[in-house]
């Protein structure tokens, strides 16, 4: 019994007859001082007592973890086994988290998608079906941007240094489309080298800078400005948007802001800055003046060259 990693109490008539080791370390109560005494006396708590008279299982939390409670009875011997699931509870959490995540980042392009063969249906110039046709190929090309993105919040991370422009030009050339259709310009700040995660990196920058050309007002150009704060790298996408209030509510699960529109699960910056701290930088978004600043930080390292 001392080598199960459970609680386990074993009782006779009520009283307790046995502790193991893990019991011991869950209630502070050696075999010596628990025998023959109470229930009550050695677990502390009477939802455990109420558990060990009726038999059945229950979760409790306690001081931060998730214990799961089991009782049996046979005839005047009960059993109660403890067991410590606050991990497999996280996990369950980081499912439901990544489930909503797919659900955020593959609505957009298969609504696309959709409206684009449904157009396809019917009967139409050549010229007009060639463009429906070629904006289903941009939003396959989407989709297959976000399969490859899937294995970044899954895989570890490869961070290595580079230039903070290699993935400017990167987020360039997957935004150019949606830069076209909406007349906007894309303006990068000063170069820097930086280290991290090219990929994760790249999904931080297309969510801001797709948001900022989202919420924006139309034609108007979004700016990526970088300043060097100590040993780390502050990236700000600028957009000359209305005011947002209460921004730090932005960055929480299935939050989205007042002027949001059309479906949306609210999970876009909340994966930002799930990402950023994931390498000790911090995310946030502020007024500048006449423009919203959504910004994060990076490590740097000092020197180009």
């Amino acid at each position: 019994m001392d080598t199960l990693p459970q609680a386990v109490l074993l009782t006779e008539g009520g009283l307790v007859t046995r502790v193991n080791a893990a019991a011991t370390r869950l209630w502070g109560v050696t075999q010596e001082r628990a025998a023959g005494r109470p229930v009550l006396e050695v677990v502390r708590r009477h939802t455990l007592e109420t558990l060990m008279e009726r038999g059945g299982e229950l979760e409790l939390e306690v001081g931060g973890r998730t214990l799961r409670c089991t009782a049996t009875h046979h005839g005047v011997n009960a059993s109660l086994i403890v067991e410590d699931v606050t991990e497999h509870r996280r996990r369950e959490a980081e499912l439901r988290e990544a489930t909503a995540v797919l659900s955020h980042e593959f609505r957009t392009p298969v609504a696309a998608l959709r409206g684009v063969l449904e157009a396809l249906e019917y009967d139409m110039p050549a010229d007009l079906a060639q463009n429906f046709v070629r904006q289903g190929l941009q939003e396959t090309e989407r989709l297959a941007r976000l399969v490859e993105d899937l294995a970044v919040g899954f895989r570890p991370t490869r961070a290595r240094t580079l230039p903070i422009s290699e993935t400017f030009a990167r987020a360039e050339r997957l935004l150019t489309p949606e830069l076209t259709a909406r007349g906007a310009t894309l303006r990068f700040g000063q170069d820097h080298l930086v280290r991290a995660d090219p990929d994760k990196l790249l999904q931080v920058l297309l969510n801001l800078i797709e948001n900022a050309l989202k919420y924006g007002p139309a034609g108007q150009p979004v700016e990526v400005r970088t300043t060097e704060r100590g040993t780390w790298v502050e990236v700000a996408v600028l957009d000359h948007g209305a005011p947002l209030h209460d921004t730090e509510s932005l960055f929480r699960a299935h939050t989205r802001g007042q002027a949001a529109t059309g479906q949306g699960s609210g999970m876009g910056l909340y994966i930002v800055r799930s990402i950023v701290h994931g390498w000790g930088g911090q995310a946030w978004a502020e007024r500048q003046g006449d423009v919203n600043a959504f910004c994060f930080t990076l490590p740097g390292v000092s020197g180009l060259g």
